[in-house]
C-alpha cells in the first residue's frame, strides 16, 4: 500500500505485544492472538499497524532489545504470511514501534515497512538508528519526547510548548537528513502525552496547523491518554474513546495526516466523516 499525503487521514492500529502497556497490556502476547487483532483492525480500516514490543507508558521499565525482539518478530512474521496469503485485505503497512537501532535493523531485515520511534527528537536516541533508517530508505517517524519513561513527567517545562516542539523536530530532523535520511523520509508526531502536561497537549492540539506548516507529514497519537482522562475526568483508559475521536478531528481539521489509535473502528468513521467536512474527500467504505 502507498500513501498520499494530504488526500486522506489514514488510520494506525496499535498492536502493543506487552504485559504491562497502559490499557491493552497482556492481551496479545502471542502470534495467534495477536494476528486476530490485527485482522480485526485492518477489517475496521487500518491502514497502517503499528507493533510495539517495549511499553512506553509512564513509569515503565525497559526490557532491552533482546526481549524487545523476542515478543516482535514472531508476530512480525505471521502478520507478514498472512499478507503474503492474502488474509489481510486490503494489504496494511507495518510499522515497528522502537527506539533501538538493532531492533529496527531486524525488524526492517524481517519485513517491517517504517520505523516509529518515540525517541527520534530526544538526546536518549540510539545513535545508529539515523544510519539504520538511511540506508533501508523507509518512513522514519520522529516523536518528541523528552528523557525516558521514569523521567519524563518531571521534564514538562517550556517557555512556548508549541515553538518548543516544532525546533526540536526540526533541529531532529536536519540532524537526521545529516545522517543521510532523506527528508520525504520523515513524519513528525508531537508526542501527545510525553512529557507534557494536560494543558501543554491542548495548546499542542489548539496549534498543530504550525507543525503542519512546516510541510512534513503529521501522526497524531492520543488513543486513551491521560490528558483525555483529566479533562473528562476518567480514570478508566478504554472508556476515553470519545474523546479520542474530538481530538482526532481536531487534528483532521488540522491537517494531521495518520492517527495512531487503538479503537480503530470508531476512529476510522470519525476520520470518514471529518474527511468529508475538511478536506472534501469521500473514502471508500469500510
Amino acid at each position: 500500500m502507498s500513501l498520499s499525503w494530504g488526500e486522506r487521514t489514514y488510520v494506525m492500529g496499535v498492536l502493543n505485544l506487552t504485559p504491562d502497556s497502559f490499557s491493552d497490556g497482556g492481551r496479545f502476547t502471542s502470534p495467534e492472538l495477536a494476528l486476530r487483532q490485527a485482522r480485526r483492525m485492518v477489517a475496521q480500516g487500518a491502514s497502517i499497524l503499528d507493533l510495539g514490543g517495549q511499553s512506553t507508558r509512564p513509569g515503565a521499565a525497559e526490557v532491552g532489545p533482546q526481549e524487545e525482539l523476542r515478543r516482535l518478530l514472531p508476530v512480525l512474521a505471521a502478520i507478514r504470511s498472512a499478507i503474503g496469503r492474502g488474509e489481510l485485505a486490503p494489504a496494511p503497512l507495518i510499522s515497528v514501534d522502537t527506539f533501538h537501532a538493532a531492533v529496527a535493523e531486524a525488524v526492517l531485515d524481517a519485513g517491517a515497512d517504517w520505523i516509529n520511534d518515540v525517541r527520534g527528537a530526544s538526546s536518549l536516541r540510539d545513535p545508529a538508528m539515523l544510519q539504520r533508517v538511511a540506508q533501508a530508505g523507509c518512513p522514519y517517524v520522529l516523536m518528541h519526547s523528552r528523557g525516558d519513561s521514569v523521567a519524563m513527567d518531571g521534564l514538562a517545562r517550556y517557555g512556548d510548548v508549541v515553538v518548543d516542539v516544532r525546533d526540536a523536530l526540526l533541529a531532529a530532523s536536519e540532524e537526521a537528513m545529516a545522517s543521510g535520511v532523506r527528508r520525504e523520509q520523515l513524519i513528525w508526531d508531537p508526542g501527545l502525552g510525553f512529557a507534557k502536561t494536560t494543558e501543554q497537549n491542548l495548546a499542542l492540539l489548539r496549534d498543530l496547523a504550525v507543525l503542519r506548516a512546516e510541510g512534513v507529514p503529521l501522526l497524531v497519537g492520543p488513543s486513551r491518554k491521560r490528558f483525555i482522562g483529566a479533562v473528562l475526568e476518567e480514570s478508566r483508559p478504554t472508556a476515553r474513546i470519545w474523546g479520542t475521536a474530538a481530538v482526532c478531528a481536531q487534528a483532521i481539521t488540522a491537517r494531521a495526516d495518520v492517527l495512531r489509535v487503538h479503537d480503530v473502528g470508531p476512529i476510522a468513521q470519525t476520520a470518514r466523516m471529518v474527511d468529508a467536512i475538511v478536506r472534501g474527500c469521500a473514502q471508500p467504505a469500510l
